[in-house]
């Protein structure tokens, strides 16, 4: 996941249809600069608002399963909508290699402006791409350029080196200045336990200029999510990761390397007031919850019933922990773990509810204090299993709280769809604000829905926070796609 502060840009709105036809609109004067809490990034095409990117990477394309594809969808005035949609696969004219059985395109996204060229471009992650040099399932990392004709033409950054390093899997890759040199640097994991560096610029052909970073931890970790975000205030942005050891839920942890104009420095494990490691989770975010001007980590533990539930803040049922930023870097001291349990928060801590799944942070109200959605896809309710549900928690001076806190599932008045056992409503969620008002608005997954075809949902933002009222819901129908087994919704960019 990746969170980088942007202006907003004046340019051409575009409709693009998953024909690929492009019909140019008025151009569109971008509001007022939003609060710092509110995130102004993910323009792909350059007309000042901000665009979502869904992945199905285990989608059929052209007969190949698994081969994978991203959906787009392109703010406006009026916020996302469907008339303004594109999809992107490896057969789509342009992307390099070609769409094949178990590539997963699409297994990580996030987005940054890689040629400086002043448009967002969509960074994609083929988890399953073989290679030549390297061999089978060594991964890539590919860009699809952006422009103000939104998405199009693509070049490989990245592969794997060796076989079976599934370079990109998900959430194993982020974007951000981490030498301060102003040009984007893509940081990804290889082989699960290898943090690979590499340093912009990049050109069109997608060779970066600035070289390359690898960090080695003699732990043997397991990578889990990824962010970039200037934590520590000094205009770099720095890394951080959450891992556990080998295959062991027990030992999770969260890492914080330090961008500094050499590349990053040596990490940090962050730990608590009495001197053990912060548990981490699978889940990731950085953002200013407390509106202190640093951006904070916030951490999603979705799972919970092992044996380190017993040595650690209110596991049941999944939680989510926040530790703010600050001058020296984050302090684990600090932590605050918010739970369903928790004062505000709509429904209760139950085993394997998934509280903390897909962790998103950004200022839904605009008051100046970034907010976390999160999902529950594992709640049951109405007699169903895993029906799923999506949290939002509020940020506030004194960091992450569940005063105020908003609850939604399909079966919520004003939410289009009906709640069913396995839908997983709430595996992914995304804040995104695509109408530039300042408030984010927020994007659900449910890769379950349909007998696991998956769809979209998309809920618009007011002063007060998320509603309901005109959310609207999409899938493989209108974007034209195969329903069966492709699970839309698995994931969005960071």
């Amino acid at each position: 996941m990746n969170r980088r502060k942007r202006a907003w840009r004046t340019g051409l709105a575009v409709v693009l249809a998953v024909t690929g036809a492009v019909t140019v609109t008025v151009a569109q004067a971008a509001g007022d600069t939003a609060s710092a809490a509110t995130e102004l990034r993910d323009d792909f095409n350059g007309d000042g608002y901000a665009d979502v990117a869904i992945a199905a990477p285990e989608a059929t394309v052209d007969g190949k399963t698994r081969a994978g594809y991203v959906a787009v969808l392109y703010g406006s005035a009026s916020g996302l909508n469907t008339a303004s949609k594109q999809v992107i696969s490896q057969n789509t004219t342009g992307i390099p290699d070609s769409a094949e059985t178990d590539d997963l395109f699409g297994s990580a996204l996030s987005t940054a402006d890689l040629d400086r060229d002043g448009y967002d471009d969509l960074i994609v992650g083929v988890t399953g791409e073989d290679s030549v040099e390297g061999g089978a399932e060594t991964g890539q990392v590919g860009v699809v350029w952006g422009g103000a004709g939104g998405l199009s033409g693509g070049s490989t950054l990245a592969y794997g080196k060796n076989t079976y390093d599934r370079l990109s899997a998900r959430n194993q890759l982020t974007v951000g200045d981490v030498n301060g040199d102003g040009a984007s640097d893509l940081v990804v994991v290889e082989s699960l336990v290898k943090l690979r560096v590499i340093k912009g610029p990049f050109g069109r052909n997608g060779a970066a200029k600035g070289g390359e970073q690898t960090i080695l931890d003699d732990s043997d970790p397991r990578f889990l999510d990824l962010a970039t975000g200037d934590v520590n205030g000094d205009g770099i942005d720095d890394v951080v990761g959450t891992m556990n050891d080998g295959d062991e839920y027990d030992h999770r942890r969260i890492t914080y390397w330090r961008g500094t104009p050499d590349g990053l420095a040596e990490k940090v494990v962050l730990e608590d007031s009495r001197g053990w490691r912060v548990q981490g989770g699978e889940s990731l975010d950085l953002g200013d919850v407390n509106g202190d001007g640093y951006e904070d980590i916030v951490v999603g533990r979705p799972v919970d019933g092992y044996d380190s539930d017993a040595d650690t803040p209110i596991p049941l049922g999944g939680r989510v922990t926040f530790i703010p930023g600050g001058t020296n870097g984050p302090d684990g001291t600090k932590a605050m773990y918010v739970n369903q349990d928790s004062t505000g928060v709509p429904g209760a801590a139950e085993r394997m509810d998934g509280f903390g799944t897909d962790v998103s942070v950004a200022d839904v109200n605009a008051d100046g204090y970034a907010d976390v959605s999160t999902g529950v896809p594992g709640e049951d309710f109405d007699g169903l299993s895993n029906a799923g549900g999506v949290i939002v928690l509020r940020g506030s001076a004194g960091g992450l709280t569940g005063t105020g806190a908003q609850g939604f599932n399909q079966n919520t008045t004003g939410v289009p769809g009906t709640a069913e056992t396995n839908d997983a409503f709430g595996r992914a969620t995304h804040l995104v604000d695509g109408n530039g008002d300042g408030r984010a608005e927020l994007v659900v997954g449910a890769p379950g829905e349909n007998t696991n075809a998956g769809s979209v949902w998309v809920f618009r933002s007011t002063s007060a926070g998320i509603t309901a009222t005109g959310s609207f819901t999409f899938g493989a129908g209108t974007l034209g796609t195969v329903a069966a087994n492709a699970k839309l919704g698995s994931g969005f960019n960071y």
